[in-house]
């Protein structure tokens, strides 16, 4: 096949022409470089059945958890497909007015509504595609009710579409159970008379995330250009690179923003967003992850509270979560897009509101430290450094994680937990010996009226707050003072000592890890290493031993792959293990090494790495612990 030309596909006349040359012209609009926060309503028919993302595409794949829900609650997909999902989804209590007035609360600056999700259905009212909100479900036009209420509430507007992919996303649609008393009975996608909602049949090969049909590229051009038309939106989300990688998607992006510049007086207020590389061309999007360093482009990182579609299996992000990833982002030039994942009737869990009550309480008090700041020259400082890039964003903060904005010559230092012990030690604005370098002038805690006192050595500027601060979920001091910069901090080594019990205790927060993909995150409510993808990674200790003598070893495990194998060692010693199976990647145990003999007290190190490339799969570790034998 051929693919779609540029040539054929209609663009707004304007300066941006589908190339990516042309589209280096693009400059970043100062609204989206202040807002920094917006929230998403990532929302359709898919929330219907409650049990969580790409549902439409999971009822058809024989045997999966969708597919077992499905047939134990509407039936074979034969005969109740995704079709006959869409019905039922009413937003019958969808108070959008009130929705929006929370989210502005909540300190959100920009709104995003879904366009259409992977399985092709429309919540904008649309001529070219029957499968639509207003014809069909609620019958109203989400996109555009949504629109009216964020510009009420002065937000800007914007939508996803996640149409692109759907193309080979929906071919599952066509199969049919290859096992079982239904096997061979085709399933709904395939009947013609349908053919407008789950495509037609793809090609031999046709696989990848974007399809190589030419008429499909053809047809998402023209429905997302009755979206941009009708709707003028700010910012247009694609869910994956410039669609189709060539002409078709870059000339959506030249007539999105030559659109724009017309109606703006030749300024181009859009904001293009897809999870590429930009160059300065669009917003590069990170879903669920972060940047690992401040980014010389504005970018965004779009991530949810609990499932993208409404799962009642999912537990919610905790409020501390929320603000440490905003403020991490903010800090290295980004922005977050927040998913409040909504019921399918429209409304929201009371735990969400109370989410959104904290967080509007939080941003009130941190907002000029938020909105329209800069990154500093450095993102900033602590025990965790985040690995950059999509699916990473378990980070485990503490008070030690400092991370820096800037309004103008103002500097300030965000704790990402609140420091119990009522102290910040900033080591990046350490005294340097040279009296025109960070010379500091005044330091203030947000949200508190009193005088804070504070130090400044070769250490660092040290800063007593009161154990009880305004916010229980940061401290942010604002800093001013002369020619502030960053100082190289020196490694610090943080060191295992033994508990009462003598127990040596190696958990994932004290450990150095070797390796880019490696990071601390959060699984069952404790911190663990996790993304041990590779076998050329590890993590390493260095331990106080209280005590010569012989010490149990045990390691503390998660995965869901067979017979990963490991080593433990120290000196001259080295213990191997094997990681069972333990069904889930939060569902931790404990595996017995062996014994370790130390003969004298002292610092050792100790390390853990993959046997192997060829007997390594991924694991969780959560720590390694050395127990005294008693003699």
């Amino acid at each position: 096949m051929n693919p779609a030309s540029s040539q054929d596909l209609p663009v707004a006349k304007g300066a941006f022409a589908p190339t990516m040359n042309s589209l280096t012209r693009y400059r970043y609009p100062t609204w989206f470089r202040d807002a920094k926060f917006g929230i998403w309503a990532h929302w359709g028919p898919q929330s219907v059945p409650m049990d969580g993302d790409w549902y439409a595409r999971g009822m058809y794949e024989q045997g999966s958890g969708h597919n077992q829900y499905h047939l134990a609650h509407y039936g074979h997909p034969s005969e109740f497909g995704y079709k006959d999902v869409i019905p039922l989804w009413k937003a019958e209590k969808w108070d959008p007015a009130r929705l929006m007035k929370l989210y502005k609360a909540a300190g959100a600056k920009y709104f995003v509504s879904m366009g259409s999700h992977h399985d092709n259905f429309f919540l904008w009212n649309s001529k070219l595609h029957r499968w639509n909100a207003t014809q069909m479900g609620p019958h109203r036009d989400v996109v555009g009710t949504w629109q009216r209420e964020a510009k009420k509430n002065g937000l800007r507007f914007g939508v996803s579409e996640h149409l692109g992919a759907s193309f080979t996303w929906f071919q599952a649609s066509h199969g049919s159970d290859k096992t079982g008393p239904k096997a061979g009975v085709p399933y709904d996608g395939a009947d013609p008379q349908y053919a407008d909602l789950y495509h037609e049949k793809a090609e031999p090969g046709d696989t990848g995330w974007y399809s190589t049909n030419p008429k499909w590229q053809k047809e998402w051009y023209s429905e997302i250009k009755e979206l941009v038309d009708n709707y003028h939106p700010d910012l247009l989300y694609s869910d994956g690179a410039i669609p189709f990688g060539n002409e078709v998607g870059l000339s959506m992006v030249a007539h999105f923003y030559n659109q724009s510049a017309a109606s703006h007086g030749g300024q181009v207020e859009a904001v293009y967003n897809c999870k590429q590389d930009s160059g300065g061309r669009w917003v590069q999007d990170l879903e669920r992850g972060v940047m690992g360093k401040v980014n010389p482009y504005p970018w965004q990182t779009d991530t949810s509270i609990g499932d993208w579609f409404y799962n009642r299996h999912w537990q919610y992000r905790p409020i501390s979560w929320v603000v440490d990833t905003l403020v991490d982002v903010v800090s290295k030039n980004g922005n977050l897009l927040l998913n409040v994942v909504q019921r399918p009737d429209g409304t929201l869990d009371p735990e969400v509101e109370r989410m959104l009550g904290q967080l509007g309480a939080w941003t009130a008090i941190h907002k000029e430290a938020i909105y329209g700041s800069r990154p500093w020259s450095v993102y900033g400082e602590g025990d965790v450094t985040a690995r950059g890039g999509s699916f990473n964003e378990n980070m485990v903060y503490s008070s030690r994680d400092i991370r820096f904005t800037t309004q103008g010559r103002t500097l300030y230092a965000f704790s990402l937990d609140y420091p119990r012990d009522g102290k910040v030690l900033i080591r990046s604005l350490a005294a340097t010996g040279d009296p025109t370098q960070n010379g500091i002038g005044s330091v203030k805690l947000l949200g508190y009226s009193g005088k804070v006192r504070w130090s400044q050595d070769r250490n660092g500027l040290l800063v007593t707050v009161p154990t009880t601060g305004p916010s229980p979920i940061t401290a942010c001091l604002k800093i001013t003072g002369r020619n502030l910069k960053p100082v190289p901090l020196p490694k610090v080594v943080r060191k295992v000592s033994a508990g009462a019990n003598g127990v040596l205790d190696l958990n994932a927060t004290l450990a150095e890890l070797h390796g880019d993909g490696l990071q601390v995150e959060s699984k069952g409510g404790k911190p663990n290493v996790g993304y041990w993808f590779t076998a050329d990674e590890s993590v390493s200790w260095v331990v106080k031993v209280p005590a010569p003598g012989a010490y149990a070893v045990k390691a503390s495990i998660a995965t869901v792959n067979d017979g990963a194998r490991f080593y433990v060692k120290t000196g001259g010693q080295s213990l191997t293990g094997t990681a069972p199976n333990t069904g889930a990647w939060d569902r931790f145990v404990d595996v017995d090494l062996g014994t370790l003999t130390f003969d004298r007290a002292g610092e050792f190190t100790v390390t853990m790495h993959p046997q192997d490339a060829a007997t390594w799969k991924a694991i969780n570790l959560r720590s390694v612990v050395l127990q005294p034998v008693e003699k």
